[in-house]
């Protein structure tokens, strides 16, 4: 049975960075202080109740079974696995009501970024999630690396889709970010983007990306 998307979806912005940019406290400010706007994302505190069960179980399962085992399965399983989660933001985007902008988080660019990163090629399914709707406006929140090892208590925090090698260390932590960076900055390159500079606040970090966000929405 086909799925109706619908039509037409709300204008929306895309907030991006790479791992431990701040994105999750961004998020839950947002949340707060921008009720009028609909925010979208993978994390379960977005998720209805409906979706959180299995989206849930797809993010472990991308990570326990699938990324610690690269000789079982194969780079385009992976992307396939995580096509699930994509496919799941676009649908909600457009589910939504028309006139209410959406504020997503990561969008498909980041799980595209580690789907390449993990050796899948730049083809199917890859290459349809670009023609998926595209965003207003990228709100890129921009980290130093020495600040995101920090972040994640120096690896003790680190998934296996956010490092290279077996075990968390600093280079293999430096190495994937600086790669993963590349990637989402070359696929976001079409895009009007805003650049939001590391802040020694998180309060401060959010009161800019409102006020990008506001002039965007207007």
């Amino acid at each position: 049975m086909a799925v109706d998307i619908g039509n037409g979806h709300a204008p929306f912005c895309v907030l991006l960075g790479p791992d431990y940019a701040g994105k999750s406290s961004a998020l839950h400010r947002l949340s707060r202080e921008a009720p009028d706007w609909r925010l979208l994302s993978l994390d379960d505190a977005y998720l209805a109740p409906e979706h959180a069960g299995l989206i849930g179980r797809l993010r472990r399962h991308a990570v326990q079974d699938v990324a610690a085992r690269p000789g079982t399965w194969s780079p385009e399983f992976f992307a396939t696995l995580l096509q699930t989660a994509v496919v799941h933001l676009r649908d909600q985007l457009c589910h939504g009501d028309p006139h209410t902008p959406v504020v997503i988080d990561s969008y498909y660019y980041k799980l595209l970024a580690k789907c390449r990163l993990a050796g899948a090629p730049d083809g199917p399914p890859l290459a349809w999630w670009r023609t998926f709707p595209q965003p207003r406006r990228i709100v890129y929140l921009d980290v130093r690396p020495e600040t995101a090892w920090q972040r994640c208590r120096f690896g003790a925090d680190l998934n296996l889709l956010e490092h290279y090698g077996p075990q968390p260390d600093w280079d293999g932590f430096r190495r994937y970010q600086s790669d993963l960076a590349k990637i989402l900055h070359g696929e976001i390159q079409h895009l009007p983007v805003t650049v939001i500079p590391e802040q020694d606040r998180p309060e401060q970090t959010a009161a800019e990306i409102r006020e990008v966000l506001t002039r965007e929405f207007r």
